[in-house]
């Protein structure tokens, strides 16, 4: 509804929020082009018919506001690709997957882009933006996913999906497989490895004399078993 609202709006009439919408489908393929910059803003302003004065306005900074955009939409085609009755119907395991390989479908016509993103993000100043565009992923996907957890499995299981997706996009940025077979086989390892580390930790939890305990080794410490 709001994408529909948008079109029929002039550029001079939009909001600056509006104008970010409009811009951000435009802005990977021409960062494809002329990377992250001012450059590939201007062309997508341009294709749009924004007067010159108004696209920087809507993004502020720079380079790393036109990724969090971009990373953005990701989240909501994702969304919209996996309705709640969908998601009911899956696993665990399956929802992960399939919302991990719906974002990398919504990419894929801009893996230039992508790497260039990356580039971007993997600088040294950019550090904390990097980390936060990962965290929000990995909070989006498991909250369609209708995890709940608020204790320290909530930061756990963010943490662990953050590095399950970022090395997938990885992996499928050097993949030429059909139908990015690749990239599909490694994700499924990936998460056989993730569920086998859950069903570890949760024997652990299970079973006292397998849980660290400091007082337990402070005392293992002082009268070793003989």
């Amino acid at each position: 509804m709001f994408a529909a609202m948008i079109e029929t709006l002039s550029p001079a009439e939009m909001t600056l929020d509006e104008l970010r919408a409009a811009l951000t489908p435009l802005l990977p393929q021409e960062a494809a082009f002329d990377g992250w910059t001012d450059a590939a803003l201007e062309s997508a302003a341009r294709a749009l018919g924004v007067p010159e004065d108004r696209p920087r306005l809507a993004f502020p900074g720079g380079a790393i506001d036109m990724i969090d955009a971009w990373f953005g939409a990701i989240d909501l085609e994702m969304v919209a690709a996996l309705p709640p009755e969908r998601i009911a119907a899956m696993k665990i395991r399956e929802r992960i997957r399939a919302m991990v390989l719906v974002r990398i479908e919504a990419i894929g016509p801009h893996r230039e882009a992508l790497r260039g993103a990356l580039a971007v993000l993997a600088l040294p100043r950019n550090a904390a933006q990097a980390l936060r565009l990962g965290w929000r992923a990995a909070d989006r996907m498991w909250r369609l996913a209708g995890d709940t957890a608020t204790d320290f499995n909530h930061y756990t299981k963010r943490a662990t999906l953050a590095a399950l997706y970022g090395a997938t996009l990885l992996a499928w940025m050097d993949d030429d497989s059909e139908d990015w077979a690749e990239t599909r086989a490694f994700l499924d390892r990936r998460i056989d490895g993730v569920m086998r580390f859950e069903k570890l930790k949760a024997r652990f939890r299970g079973d006292p004399e397998r849980r660290f305990s400091p007082v337990r080794l402070l005392g293992r410490l002082r009268y070793p078993a003989v």
